[in-house]
């Protein structure tokens, strides 16, 4: 069967042209201003057509974690972010002991072909334990560790589906760590780290060629005996090649932080991801992060988490759609720059092929979404998932 998306303001190859968009078989068929034969149509006049958001670090949504372990779970948060335009999601676990990641990790393998009315879940994203405790942000302290090769050996042997690996690489252990990661084709990560310019150009010869959240638990000037030093945030618009993220919630950030990464990032080398936690899409109120039955209270207040001192931020409560929009109406980007940063970006740097635009070949994952960003229309892998 062949659909037809009509009449819309293409996003494709970082333009916005006018053509119709054609699906079949899990796959965009064609993108063309001529009228071709198809089977059913969506009328996508006055709006927007985009390949799916792909979100590649979020904790969770609608009062669920991934570290619950709980296979509807796992589904209910994959729907909640299709409504808000997620074509994909790369779930991401926590710090926590081993057997838990493991139990995380295994029922994704078991629910990911499962998932039908949801964003597509492309693998798996371990946020620590190896961090640095000075830089744990909403991280419990109780589980951060130093790299244990017995450990993630045994982590990596489970499966097949990590992506990509946050740690800290200024602990000992972090070039082994980053070259076996490198070896299995999973990306090796920055974050909760207090590393040193030094350190970062080692790290990223060794393989850690991208930062998680930029800005947030990651180092900048300081000084040691008198003597300045760059930090993490230095290092990455001085290494051409280093890839960010960014949590573009308009609170982790503010407006001058985020054209300042576009500027000098650029959207090719910054992804948008939104670090949610299970409070996206519930109400302000006490929450947890992490396990349900022993993680870290938090207060769901302002648009975002907090610890309930107030005193740091504990994941956001975003979903992709108020990414894009923030960096228009606040950071005053492009369109089409916004929904690269969404999109094609985060897709290359996770190394996935044939998503994250609209092209023929593509998986055929389309939305549709008017000037303000707001989801009318979501295709994954062809199927109409989210109609407004």
């Amino acid at each position: 069967m062949i659909t037809k998306i009509s009449g819309g303001k293409v996003i494709s190859d970082g333009k916005i042209i006018s053509a119709n968009v054609y699906l079949k078989d899990n796959k965009i068929l064609n993108v063309t201003s001529e009228n071709l034969p198809f089977d059913e149509e969506y009328d996508a006049s006055g709006k927007y057509v985009s390949a799916g958001f792909i979100d590649i670090h979020t904790h969770g949504a609608a009062d669920y974690d991934f570290l619950d372990n709980e296979e509807d779970g796992f589904l209910k948060i994959a729907e909640a972010h299709a409504r808000h335009g997620a074509g994909s999601i790369v779930p991401t676990i926590t710090s926590s002991d081993a057997e838990s990641t493991i139990a995380a990790i295994k029922t994704f393998d078991k629910v990911k072909n499962n998932n039908k009315n949801g964003a597509n879940m492309l693998g798996i994203h371990l946020e620590g334990p190896y961090f640095a405790p000075s830089q744990k942000g909403a991280q419990e302290e109780r589980f951060l560790r130093d790299y244990d090769k017995t450990e993630y050996s045994e982590i990596l042997s489970a499966s097949n589906s990590i992506l990509r690996w946050t740690g800290a690489p200024e602990l000992n252990g972090s070039e082994e760590f980053a070259q076996t990661l490198s070896k299995a084709g999973i990306l090796p990560c920055i974050g909760h780290s207090d590393a040193d310019s030094h350190c970062v150009k080692k790290a990223f010869s060794a393989g850690f060629t991208h930062i998680t959240h930029l800005y947030s638990c990651t180092s900048t000037v300081h000084r040691k005996n008198a003597f300045r030093y760059a930090g993490i945030v230095e290092m990455a618009y001085l290494i051409d090649d280093m890839t960010v993220e960014i949590i573009a919630d308009g609170v982790h950030l503010p407006a001058d932080l985020l054209k300042f990464v576009y500027k000098f990032k650029g959207p090719h080398r910054t992804a948008l991801i939104t670090d949610s936690m299970r409070g996206a899409g519930m109400p302000d109120g006490l929450s947890v992060l992490g396990k349900r039955d022993n993680g870290l209270d938090v207060l769901i207040e302002d648009g975002v988490a907090k610890l309930p001192d107030r005193s740091a931020f504990a994941g956001s409560v975003a979903f992709c759609d108020r990414l894009v929009r923030n960096m228009i109406t606040m950071a005053e980007v492009p369109v089409e720059d916004a929904v690269i940063m969404a999109t094609k970006t985060p897709a290359d740097i996770l190394r996935i092929k044939n998503k994250g635009d609209v092209l023929p070949g593509y998986d055929a994952d389309v939305i549709a979404f008017d000037e303000n960003i707001n989801i009318y229309a979501n295709f994954t892998g062809g199927n109409l998932i989210y109609f407004k």
